[in-house]
């Protein structure tokens, strides 16, 4: 089944070469179905990138997704033009009476700063809470897990005494293998992560309202969930590309950063190697697992009852 986008979005082209079935907005309106409503915050700098990215996981299902791409007000990208934000993007303002079964809050370069100080941070509490009422289930990625976490249930995070860069194994935590959202998952899965900061983990197992899904000994906690099964917060980027990482690195390199080498990255640690994807189909199974047995199969069928199930 088709992931449904508005016409002329980016993507389109991107994932048409790849074979993903996608459809146009006019397309899909002769389907008599009700596909699935998501949305997705997109607080990343690089807006296409991370559009195409995640809408190729999230069309790897039999069912069919409506996307609404939601920018924040209180801050204007730099690095996407103004045009490509007018035409694809809507603001919160503009959704905030609708329902949705899914949202995807991803995550921003802004990790170094306190939450309060991030130019959106207000805006994206209002999304937050009424993501409560509004929404079956949100999934919150890297940064965006961390806001998420700090606004829900108070954890905090702290600066790493350096930048974790690279791919790095991770590890079903112990009775969570039957967890929907880990279904099909190998004992062991590769997952990049590429940022400044961590979770204060002693705060997340503290709190009664927190299970951890899967772990890393280098990165720590990766999936984390509420107890409703209906808040996902996932700290690494399963949803890279294979370059994703090279292209931050050789970035950083040119601003002078003299970045460390992505650990277990390109091969034999060498950055004129290509890298090679090792997460892309775990990245695929957990968004499938996402969409098919955490929303799809518990979502209400007329949003209108979502606030019989807060």
């Amino acid at each position: 089944m088709p992931i449904n986008i508005p016409s002329g979005l980016p993507a389109h082209k991107t994932l048409k070469q790849e074979n993903i079935f996608v459809l146009c907005s006019d397309e899909a309106l002769k389907q008599d179905i009700r596909p699935l409503q998501i949305a997705i915050v997109n607080l990343m700098p690089t807006k296409i990138e991370t559009e195409t990215q995640l809408l190729r996981l999230l069309s790897n299902t039999p069912i069919q997704v409506d996307i609404t791409l939601i920018a924040t007000e209180s801050y204007t990208p730099k690095n996407t033009s103004h045009e490509h934000m007018c035409t694809f993007y809507t603001t919160f303002d503009n959704v905030k009476s609708q329902r949705f079964d899914a949202l995807v809050i991803t995550g921003a370069p802004v990790e170094k700063l306190e939450y309060e100080k991030v130019a959106y941070w207000d805006e994206l509490c209002q999304i937050m809470e009424w993501s409560k009422t509004n929404v079956y289930s949100t999934m919150h990625i890297c940064w965006g897990a961390m806001a998420g976490l700090y606004y829900h249930y108070g954890v905090n995070k702290c600066e790493r005494n350096s930048k974790i860069s690279g791919v790095f194994p991770h590890r079903v935590a112990v009775g969570e293998q039957n967890n929907p959202l880990l279904r099909g998952f190998s004992e062991v899965f590769n997952v990049p992560h590429s940022r400044y900061t961590e979770l204060v983990s002693s705060e997340i197992y503290a709190n009664d309202n927190l299970n951890v899904l899967a772990f890393s000994d280098e990165c720590g906690e990766h999936i984390i969930s509420d107890k409703t099964g209906r808040h996902f917060f996932i700290t690494g980027h399963a949803e890279y590309d294979a370059d994703t990482l090279k292209t931050e690195y050789f970035r950083d390199v040119e601003k002078g950063l003299n970045p460390q080498i992505p650990c277990n990255y390109f091969l034999d640690d060498n950055p004129q190697n290509e890298p090679a994807n090792t997460w892309r189909g775990h990245a695929s199974l957990m968004y499938s697992n996402w969409l098919n047995f955490c929303v799809y199969q518990n979502t209400p069928y007329d949003l209108r009852d979502l606030e019989k199930i807060r």
